[in-house]
Order: C-alpha cells, then sequence, then structure tokens
C-alpha cells in the first residue's frame, strides 16, 4: 500500500510522530509525506502562530523518519500547496493517514478523486496523543509555551 499524511508539521511533537509512524507501518509500497507550504501554513491555522520555514519543518521531519523508520521504508517528503493537493492529484496513493479530527475529510477528498476518476482513499485513524494534563498534544500548545514536544506541562 502506498501512503500519505500531510500536516504543517511544525513544531514537531509526539502526535505528529504517532501519525508519520502509521503512515510507515502500512506504507509498504512507500510513504508520501506532505508538508505545507509556508504560504498554506499561514492560511490553514486556527489560530495565528509562528510557524517554522518549510526548511526547517523539512529537516525536522527528515530527522524523524529516520528516528522512526525501522522498516526502510521508501519515503517522499513533498511540499502541500493547497489544502488537499497530493490526496486528490496523486493516483498512485492507497490510504492516507489521518487523526480523528481530519478523519470526515476523507469524504469530500475521496469525491474530488472520483471526479478525476481515481479510486477513493482508505482512511488509516491514528489516535490523539495527550498530553500529562489529560489535553491533546498540538504545536500551537507547544508555541504558547504550555507543554513540551512529548506533552509533558510547562506551566
Amino acid at each position: 500500500m502506498r501512503i500519505a499524511v500531510a500536516g504543517t508539521f511544525g513544531p514537531l511533537h509526539d502526535g505528529h510522530r504517532t501519525l508519520v509512524e502509521h503512515a510507515l507501518r502500512f506504507g509498504e509500497d512507500g510513504v508520501v509525506v506532505a508538508l505545507t507550504s509556508d504560504e498554506l501554513a499561514v492560511e490553514t491555522r486556527h489560530e495565528p502562530r509562528p510557524v517554522p520555514s518549510l526548511e526547517e519543518r523539512m529537516q525536522a521531519m527528515t530527522d524523524m523518519i529516520a528516528d522512526l523508520d525501522e522498516w526502510d521504508r521508501d519515503v517522499e517528503l513533498r511540499t502541500l500547496e493547497t489544502e488537499y493537493g497530493i490526496a486528490t492529484d496523486e493516483p498512485s496513493i492507497d490510504a492516507l493517514v489521518v487523526s480523528p479530527e481530519t478523519a470526515p475529510e476523507l469524504e469530500a477528498i475521496n469525491d474530488r478523486r472520483r471526479e478525476r476518476g481515481f479510486g477513493p482513499l482508505s482512511g488509516i485513524v491514528a489516535p490523539y496523543v495527550y498530553a500529562d494534563d489529560g489535553e491533546r498534544i498540538s504545536s500551537t500548545r507547544i508555541v504558547k509555551g504550555e507543554i513540551d514536544e512529548h506533552g509533558r506541562v510547562l506551566e
């Protein structure tokens, strides 16, 4: 199966590690990791916050994959220029790793794929990773100084 996972991925945290680990585990035919462009990263923020540059995020992702990839998968890093870009434009993708929050978006993605004559994507839902305080780990919480990348409370 060729698996894709996409996101801003910055700053990286244990929730991102879970998403990427799921992609690597199931991606025996390859893994595409798509990181939002600097412009899309700003556009898609629910709350405005600083986001590391694409170059910094790509390097951090490369390092993380090297740490996680016990299967020696063929991994391709790409830049995501539009919200659904790779998922709707790449016919060779079989499945998309999603969080419980983004899983409902699979329906719209698959509608767009069908319009292009592509088969639908399967969804691989990676569970949320929670901080020590019981709240979800997120890059926004890290940037605010509430938690570290592993969910340890800082305040």
